[in-house]
């Protein structure tokens, strides 16, 4: 009997034991199906914490909409009475002691009309004038895989980019513009300028994709743990193994054994390595492997979730939240205002914010130090000098996702290639997977678990045609 072992239950790895077992159901397989996680809950940064009165989320807080629409894992896993879209709303940037709105007709922060950059109150008039040579210059030496920093900055000059572009794009991607390649972070933008000439016209000439009154992202009413339940559920031919870590995987002619923190061994012919990468490094004795995971980077944040005895409507302005840009006055990188833009978040309407502090925080280190008591006293001074609210919370959960937010550098691509090229070589049947290498979003690391279980199943097709 065949055995296919998946390390790590995030929602990669639950992706692919679903594929996976309908194929082992399709195919009349008796391949032996295997799940093991090492902490008591199936999710990964998928988890949803419930009071009385709040949902909220301890990692991803929602699903990009455009992106769910066109695949069919919320249909196939009978999800479509659960969904939930976001009210829609302005963002701010918090700027010179003040919220300052984002512009309408802008994506990420960039220009999408004429319109938009010219009423824009973040940027200054020479700011803006600067920015229209995005008409009028040509590129002749980009490539996606330059840095969509020096590219924002050649169409659009240094202002605009610092004040009104990156604290948008540096907080979706967490990492300096500097150091993220074009195609790991928006890759149309050079086809925009290559085809119209402007990033701006590109965008105005593709506006429906980019309505910023649509509904754009979703969740479910219950939260997105809904989704980690119902593939849970569905892997009844599956062996879930909670509570147990992967320790080492070794050759053994052409299958592998892996053993595990409680004493356990596994002889198994395919491995997917749905872990963070610097947890993968250690399972196999490769010193080359190693050598290449480790150029591999990620970053950290802390979220801090209040919730008070207060209604949602006290919020200053119509809108879901603020970034911040360089500012003394105050520390969080962002804050959402989860009850406004998540309705189902908060059942009797009372006020529910979430507040960020990002690795690229000058504070981060001394943040690292605090207590949990700590941290709220912190986020709660941010709260009262950004939006002017000094209630008492009546419910906090703070989430150290300390080394586990993945950074794409300029590098990232050849440094997976490399990795995928080493396992091929020396290790056929392992195959990594997962957000340190593929993308964050939950529709990209759901279908880079699918691709993956189609790479296992060619390796078991091919290994039953050589007996």
């Amino acid at each position: 009997m065949k055995t296919v072992l998946v390390i790590g239950g995030g929602i990669t790895g639950l992706s692919a034991m679903y594929e996976l077992q309908k194929w082992k159901k399709e195919n009349q397989s008796d391949v032996r199906l295997v799940l093991v996680e090492a902490s008591d809950y199936l999710g990964g940064k998928i988890r949803t914490i419930k009071t009385d009165d709040f949902i909220m989320e301890s990692g991803a807080d929602s699903i990009v909409a455009r992106k769910a629409s066109t695949m069919s894992f919320i249909n196939d896993l009978g999800l479509e009475d659960e969904v939930v879209y976001n009210e829609t709303g302005r963002s701010y940037i918090f700027t010179d002691g003040e919220l300052k709105p984002i512009p309408d007709e802008s994506v990420f922060g960039i220009p999408a009309s004429i319109e938009s950059l010219a009423k824009t109150t973040l940027v200054s008039a020479e700011g803006k004038v600067e920015a229209l040579k995005d008409f009028y210059t040509k590129n002749d030496t980009f490539t996606k895989n330059d840095s969509v920093g020096a590219l924002l900055e050649f169409c659009f000059g240094r202002e605009l980019v610092e004040k009104q572009i990156a604290p948008v794009l540096s907080g979706v991607y967490s990492g300096k513009l500097s150091d993220l390649t074009i195609a790991s972070t928006l890759p149309y933008l050079l086809d925009y300028k290559e085809e119209y000439g402007s990033i701006i016209k590109g965008f105005a000439a593709n506006k429906d994709k980019f309505q910023s009154g649509e509904r754009k992202f979703l969740s479910f009413k219950n939260g997105l743990s809904s989704l980690i339940d119902a593939y849970e559920q569905t892997l009844e031919d599956v062996e879930i193994i909670k509570n147990t870590k992967a320790v080492r995987i070794e050759q053994t002619g052409n299958r592998y054994q892996v053993s595990f923190s409680n004493s356990d061994l596994i002889e198994v012919d395919q491995v997917m390595l749905g872990i963070p990468h610097n947890e993968a490094e250690n399972l196999l004795p490769d010193q080359e492997l190693k050598q290449e995971f480790n150029q591999l980077r990620n970053s950290s944040m802390i979220s801090v979730y209040i919730g008070f005895d207060i209604p949602d409507q006290v919020l200053p302005l119509e809108g879901t939240g603020f970034i911040t840009a360089d500012s003394d006055q105050i520390s969080c990188n962002a804050c959402t205002w989860t009850s406004r833009k998540w309705k189902h978040t908060s059942k009797v309407g009372n006020l529910l914010v979430r507040v960020f502090y990002k690795s690229s925080n000058p504070k981060f280190p001394q943040l690292q130090r605090m207590s949990e008591g700590e941290l709220l006293q912190f986020a709660l001074s941010d709260i009262q000098k950004s939006l002017g609210i000094k209630a008492e919370p009546v419910v906090s959960v703070v989430t150290d996702w300390s080394g586990t937010m993945p950074n794409y550098s300029i590098a990232h691509p050849k440094t997976v290639l490399a990795i995928e090229s080493k396992l091929s070589l020396n290790y056929p049947g392992v195959f990594i997977a997962g957000c340190s290498y593929y993308g964050v979003g939950i529709p990209d690391c759901i279908e880079n678990g699918q691709k993956t279980a189609e790479k296992i199943k060619s390796g078991l097709t091919e290994k039953q045609d050589n007996y």
